[in-house]
């Protein structure tokens, strides 16, 4: 008999132990890392890239220096991973400003459709600002430049449809003008609050306005 129960016992599998401990340091991880993020996202645009450094980020997160690099490495690796996160939801925002709908909307339902999305993310995400613009990050930098290329594509399919009789080089031209206006017009807007903050979002929208209505040829939509 106890030979048969060692036998029996042989052929059992080992209980394989639970597998909790894992899933949970992964999840702290993702928090550690989330925290980090929001702290470097505070610093760089409180310093600028340049001016920040790993120690600052590591204060404004209340974590240890040594803490903070068991995640990344250096600042840019902190930049490399918050600035892919703002481009991968402003592609996502871009798609919902340059709806198909908008484009059936008189010119200055237009624009309050495309542009107030866009003006929200920027001053939700100011660090998207922070580092889009001057941190020379190779990574960050091709893809904004993406960005760029690909909102340049959309403003010039909405000028084809409002302005058919353009030639390439003058909705390409024209388009160019468009987004240096609006950003030139968001480094004000990001560098107000308030009533002001809405002043100067109103003067962007004339001014853009201003700008394209002579230009527009085709019927309008209604």
């Amino acid at each position: 008999m106890p030979e048969r129960s060692q036998a029996e016992s042989a052929t059992k599998a080992p209980k394989a132990p639970k597998k909790t401990a894992a899933p949970r340091r992964q999840a702290r991880g993702e928090r550690r890392i989330a925290q980090l993020l929001a702290a470097a996202a505070s610093v760089f645009c409180r310093t600028g890239y340049a001016a920040a450094s790993t120690n600052a980020i590591a204060r404004e997160a209340e974590v240890s220096p040594g803490t903070l690099y068991q995640f990344f490495p250096n600042k840019e690796a902190i930049a490399i991973e918050l600035g892919g996160q703002l481009l991968r939801r402003a592609h996502e925002m871009h798609g919902q400003a340059f709806l198909p709908e908008n484009l059936e909307k008189p010119l200055p339902e237009l624009l309050d459709a495309v542009l107030d999305p866009v003006i929200a993310f920027n001053c939700e995400n100011p660090a998207f600002w922070a580092l889009m613009h001057g941190t020379g990050i190779p990574g960050i930098a091709q893809e904004h430049e993406e960005l760029h290329s690909g909102l340049l594509t959309r403003v010039e399919g909405v000028l084809r449809t409002f302005c058919p009789d353009g030639t390439p080089e003058e909705i390409t031209r024209t388009s160019n003008m468009i987004l240096a206006i609006f950003k030139s017009s968001l480094d004000l807007i990001l560098a107000s609050e308030g009533a002001e903050r809405a002043a100067y979002i109103a003067e962007a929208k004339t001014v853009l306005l201003r700008y394209v209505e002579p230009m527009v040829t085709a019927p309008h939509p209604h």
